[in-house]
């Protein structure tokens, strides 16, 4: 089935949370133009992850062999607790403290490396090192944190280093082994049980009563977790919808004063064409009134000479008359 690649996914979750559903969008775009509308929809279905999960996402895309290390420390805890192998439990949870603390430090160096990183004094590395915990008792978490997808920090309040033990339910239809049979006493009627297994059963059954009370209590606490989480899944359903929405409108805003700052620049070009036409109007017209001037001066000097001409022709016509 047709779907976003690897690489690309990766792309996105190692992308800063504040930053994610733009490039989601984008991608989402992408795929429509190209024609999948398969790939489309599962990339929109990608969730952003907060701060604290980026990071152990991080990690997982950015140092792959670390992560694998933790998850197989992780395995060989969970196996040896299951076996109550008391010494090498105590040597890997020396090295499970050894190997959060330096993955932890790695994670603060892979942070700093990000342009778009929050600051170093407001990484949730608490969060992180919860998460890592969490890994080593919790197959889910660690196959999670494998993959790089992680939406949310992971918490395991239950974890400890030494393994509970495994308790078996005990009912009154239950035989001891032979070998566990408590001895009787010299004397002591068949059938009716000393005093101390009495004593024992009745601890067993109180033992029964706390631990169904406490599985009682966790129970009513995931429950009141579960409805915690869905809100807040719907909560950040919701504001992104909200922030797709006003990314839109700010694309379709930024678009509408890209039109107009270009037929802006048009009009100022215009303006500035206008402008050197006036400029070489006014130019022609003082050149012409210098013109004009010049020629009137020489109109009026011809005209005077014209005058002086036909004056002195008249004074020559008059003095002619007289010698006559």
């Amino acid at each position: 089935m047709p779907g976003p690649s690897t690489e690309l996914v990766q792309q996105l979750y190692r992308t800063p949370p504040d930053r994610f559903v733009a490039a989601r969008e984008a991608a989402v775009a992408e795929a429509r133009r190209a024609g999948d509308p398969a790939t489309a929809r599962q990339l929109a279905r990608l969730r952003r992850p907060t701060v604290a999960a980026w990071l152990v996402n991080l990690l997982a895309i950015r140092r792959p062999e670390l992560v694998t290390d933790l998850v197989q420390l992780a395995d060989a805890l969970r196996s040896a607790q299951r076996e109550l192998r008391g010494p090498r439990l105590r040597e890997l949870s020396a090295q499970r403290r050894a190997v959060v603390g330096a993955l932890v430090a790695e994670v603060r160096k892979l942070a700093a490396a990000e342009p778009d990183a929050p600051p170093a004094n407001r990484l949730p590395l608490a969060e992180v090192e919860a998460t890592l915990n969490a890994a080593f008792s919790d197959a889910e978490v660690a196959e999670q944190v494998r993959a790089g997808r992680l939406l949310r920090a992971a918490s395991y309040a239950g974890f400890g280093e030494v393994p509970r033990p495994q308790l078996r339910l005990v009912t009154g239809d239950d035989e001891e082994p032979e070998e566990e049979r408590p001895a009787r006493r010299p004397g002591a009627q068949r059938g009716r049980p000393e005093a101390a297994p009495r004593t024992d059963r009745a601890a067993e059954r109180a033992e029964r009563a706390a631990q169904r009370a406490a599985r009682a209590e966790r129970a009513r606490q995931r429950r009141a977790l579960d409805r915690e989480l869905a809100k807040a899944r719907a909560d950040q359903e919701r504001a992104e919808a909200e922030l797709t929405e006003a990314t839109g409108q700010e694309r379709d805003g930024a678009a509408v004063l890209d039109g107009l700052e270009a037929e802006l620049a048009e009009l100022e070009r215009r303006r500035a064409v206008a402008e050197q036409d006036l400029s070489r109007a006014k130019l022609a017209r003082r050149a012409a009134e210098r013109a004009v001037t010049v020629a009137r001066r020489r109109a009026g000097e011809v005209e005077a000479a014209v005058e002086a001409l036909a004056a002195e022709e008249g004074d020559a016509d008059a003095g002619g008359g007289a010698a006559d």
